[in-house]
């Protein structure tokens, strides 16, 4: 049996019982009011409960989760003897070098009052200076699977003494095939632990892995996949494929547009687009994995501090790139992936803020947008007049097209897999869901 506990977004940290040094810590952020996963999770996490979040690209996961960890680990080494060296007590897995980065940034900056010391691991870089701070003591360790298990085989890092477990975009994990690491590491680790398990989309895969990581948990839940942030302003130009090119750079040099990110299908055309631009007077840098992994730290410093204007990325980007000052994000090419296209656009109008996303439709990309469209319950506005529209009878959306176009490549759009969790509206209250029943349990007809 499940009770379900509902709570309105607070209008202050201050009220969810954080300790003063986070509390400074998020001014200094300038973060004044929490996202409703924030104002939901803190407080489950903070009275020791297992957590499922379930929450869309955006909406401050990390916070939700490195905030009262934070606090957690700072009242227990209050009561540790400081000449004691220090042991990992928090272990957050993270599916991508990128995204491990950005969540290892967030945890210093939040405790960066607290006498709390962690780090961040992962590959493309070299692993002796990763062995060596591990050496000298951490209490948090930020990883990506592969990373970490090169590491535990090294016999740099001890797993016994982890209190806390984070798997962050567990199903991006899932879906890049770390399920065996995961298994991996998670015996390593003592089965008396608090587990948090934050997902964007909520697959039978994940349910399945939380009933086995779980024990009585909260289950968290903002809004569904399926929607995108209504802050968000969505447009859509048809246009033929030889001619996205020139219709980005006519965009780029008419419009307002002060930090774009553009997803294009492919790391060559990912490159090529950027050499485009680049050409054209237009500041941009590509962005894939193919890119050494300095090469892609440095590129995104750059787009942070706005040395960049417009960084081209292929769907490595989707997740894990936190920067609230992006205005625009650009399908160059359509994602035949629709829950791809919602994790794109909520690269901008994070937090609250206001974006625009704007999206290229070929005549072969129309049966991508009938499964967004179909995904985001919503027709994306047509832009009609521009220099390089489509002839209109080409124009003519997939689930309207009574002769169906072929798909391009021979690729089936993919939609959305069955999901048992009832599915509210975008507009639904958050929620917490408390199982009182040991173990996960699927909330279907809650």
């Amino acid at each position: 049996m499940n009770s379900i506990v509902t709570a309105a977004t607070s209008n202050s940290f201050s009220s969810l019982q954080l300790l003063s040094p986070l509390l400074k810590a998020l001014e200094t952020e300038g973060y004044l009011t929490p996202t409703p996963i924030q104002t939901l999770a803190i407080p489950q996490v903070l009275s020791g409960r297992d957590i499922l979040g379930w929450a869309q690209t955006g909406t401050g996961k990390t916070a939700a989760f490195a905030l009262p960890v934070l606090q957690l680990l700072s009242q227990e080494k209050e009561k540790v003897d400081p000449k004691l060296k220090r042991s990992l007590k928090c272990l957050v897995l993270a599916p991508t070098r990128e995204l491990a980065q950005q969540i290892g940034e967030s945890f210093v900056a939040y405790g960066r009052n607290l006498p709390l010391r962690s780090t961040t691991v992962f590959g493309g870089v070299g692993l002796q200076p990763q062995i060596e701070t591990l050496r000298r003591g951490v209490d948090i360790l930020v990883a990506t699977p592969g990373r970490l298990l090169d590491l535990m085989n090294q016999g740099a890092l001890s797993l016994s003494e982890i209190q806390i477990l984070v798997l962050d975009e567990a199903d991006r994990m899932l879906d890049m095939g770390f399920i065996n690491d995961i298994r991996k590491v998670i015996s390593k680790i003592p089965a008396k632990r608090q587990t948090l398990l934050f997902s964007a989309t909520m697959a039978s895969e994940i349910q399945k892995l939380a009933e086995t990581l779980l024990k009585n948990p909260a289950r968290v839940e903002v809004a569904p996949i399926s929607s995108t942030a209504e802050t968000i302003l969505q447009s859509l130009y048809y246009v033929d494929r030889k001619d996205k090119p020139a219709l980005l750079k006519h965009l780029l040099e008419t419009q307002s547009i002060s930090r774009a990110l553009i997803f294009t299908r492919t790391k060559h055309l990912a490159n090529r687009v950027s050499e485009f631009l680049t050409k054209s007077g237009i500041s941009s840098e590509p962005f894939h994995s193919n890119k050494s992994q300095n090469a892609r730290i440095r590129a995104l410093a750059n787009f942070k501090k706005g040395n960049t204007r417009v960084l081209v990325a292929t769907d490595i980007a989707a997740r894990g790139i936190d920067i609230d000052e992006i205005t625009h994000v650009f399908n160059f090419d359509l994602p035949n992936d629709s829950e791809t296209y919602v994790h794109r656009i909520g690269r901008t109008g994070r937090a609250g803020a206001s974006g625009i996303a704007i999206s290229f439709c070929g005549s072969d990309e129309r049966a991508f947008l009938a499964g967004i469209e179909r995904t985001i319950r919503r027709k994306v506005p047509v832009i009609a007049d521009h220099p390089f529209k489509m002839p209109e009878s080409r124009t003519i959306s997939y689930s309207e097209n009574p002769n169906r176009p072929s798909y391009p490549q021979g690729q089936e759009p993919r939609r959305l897999r069955p999901n048992p969790v009832v599915v509210r509206a975008p507009d639904a209250e958050p929620r917490v869901v408390i199982s009182k029943d040991r173990g996960f349990r699927s909330n279907s007809g809650s």
